[in-house]
């Protein structure tokens, strides 16, 4: 496996805490989530909450997680509900995630 540009980390769906997870050198990062439907009767999921270990920190964990975690959403058509901060300043420096963001363009 090389390790040129861009690192590749497995993230796991741990449907039983409700959470999105990587596994590194014995260390969790996850982002929570919970699913919701929309006023129009869209199914959707909110992002709850962002953690990276500090031992993990300044590998660019959180931001690879939150991209594929708002690719899956938006290859399942769920909505997305950026409750927690950093996926909603991630959604602000990436505008094509806003339309599927509740609070940028989709509707609530």
């Amino acid at each position: 496996m090389s390790n040129q540009h861009t690192t590749h980390y497995d993230v796991i769906d741990n449907k039983s805490q409700n959470r999105f997870e990587i596994h590194i050198d014995d260390q969790i990062a996850f982002e929570d989530y919970e699913f919701f439907t929309t006023s129009q009767g869209e199914k959707g999921i909110e992002y709850k909450h962002t953690f990276v270990p500090e031992a993990l920190s300044g590998r660019g964990i959180a931001g690879y997680l939150v991209k594929v975690i708002l690719d899956c959403a938006a290859a399942r058509k769920l909505r997305v509900k950026p409750t927690c901060p950093y996926v909603k300043s991630y959604i602000d420096k990436h505008p094509e995630y806003q339309a599927n963001s509740v609070f940028h363009g989709a509707k609530a």
